[in-house]
């Protein structure tokens, strides 16, 4: 299989996120077939390459380079190369660099091949056992706090689970705001160090986290990914339900716009009615 060329065109592997045992047989054959791989940093993909017995040209295809790094392997495909396309962990494009070059070489009538494999974000939810449904993964949250707060505050009433990934300098904070916002009921499974050495992995509800990371000073280490479980469905409904009151009163009197939008959401109307008396109340104070 080794000697017969690939189909020209960008393949997206996939490559562990720690465990090198979880490369799977078709990465391998991709990489080794390759003419070349792009790669987000080409001395960690180098070494793992050269851990693999692979020696290949290998070219930079960094965020602050994707598009023109892209221009660049564009032409190698047409000229009938097979390009493989890596992260320094995981899934390529996933929070890491790869989305703009994949637009780009399909935008330009080229093929691109997924070659599917390891994602912190998979692993983490198949044991977090908070995901019995939907689910929505929010990347990196916003580096400041305010923001950081606000992003989470728009994800509140999410009755899907919620997946976060952070980074060792910043998850205590994302942890306090986490519980800020979402109070100290709401589960939380954090994964540290997915399949790695020291890998650490615990379910708890959001008021025991610092706890939790008081107990080891080694537990400020390391990559996070963080599974929250959804808003209680309740609060999913009333979110809802204040969304098209909010719209509706816009338009009608208050009355009129908690008679619609109880009608319209099975809220009850009274509630409804309070709330808009409440949220004009708290204007007129502002």
């Amino acid at each position: 299989m080794d000697n017969v060329p690939l189909t020209p065109g960008l393949y997206v592997v996939a490559t562990p996120i720690g465990n090198l045992g979880d490369i799977t047989l078709r990465a391998l054959d991709v990489l080794k077939r390759a003419h070349r791989v792009a790669a987000e940093d080409t001395r960690v993909s180098g070494q793992l390459l050269s851990t693999l017995g692979i020696s290949k040209p290998m070219i930079s295809v960094r965020e602050h380079n994707e598009q023109r790094g892209a221009e660049i392997l564009i032409e190698k495909i047409r000229a009938g190369e097979a390009i493989a396309c890596v992260t320094d962990a995981g899934t390529p494009a996933i929070s890491d660099p790869g989305s703009r070059l994949v637009e780009a070489v399909r935008a330009a009538g080229l093929p691109v091949m997924p070659v599917p494999g390891a994602s912190a974000v998979i692993a983490a939810l198949s044991v977090s056992g908070l995901s019995q449904g939907a689910w929505l993964f929010a990347g990196f949250l916003p580096p400041k706090q305010k923001a950081r707060r606000d992003a989470i505050a728009t994800l509140k009433s999410q009755a899907a689970t919620l997946v976060f990934y952070e980074a060792p300098h910043r998850i205590r904070e994302t942890l306090e705001d986490l519980l800020t916002v979402l109070g100290v009921e709401r589960k939380i499974f954090i994964a540290r160090e997915l399949t790695k050495q020291f890998e650490d992995l615990a379910v708890l509800p959001l008021g025991e986290t610092e706890n939790w990371l008081n107990a080891n000073p080694y537990r400020e280490k390391g990559e996070f990914v963080l599974v929250v479980e959804g808003a209680p469905e309740e609060a999913s409904n009333m979110a809802e339900a204040e969304k098209i009151l909010r719209i509706l009163a816009e338009e009608l009197p208050a009355s009129q716009a908690a008679k619609l939008a109880a009608k319209l959401t099975g809220q009850k109307k009274s509630e409804l009615y309070a709330m808009l008396n409440q949220r004009e109340l708290n204007q007129d104070h502002d």
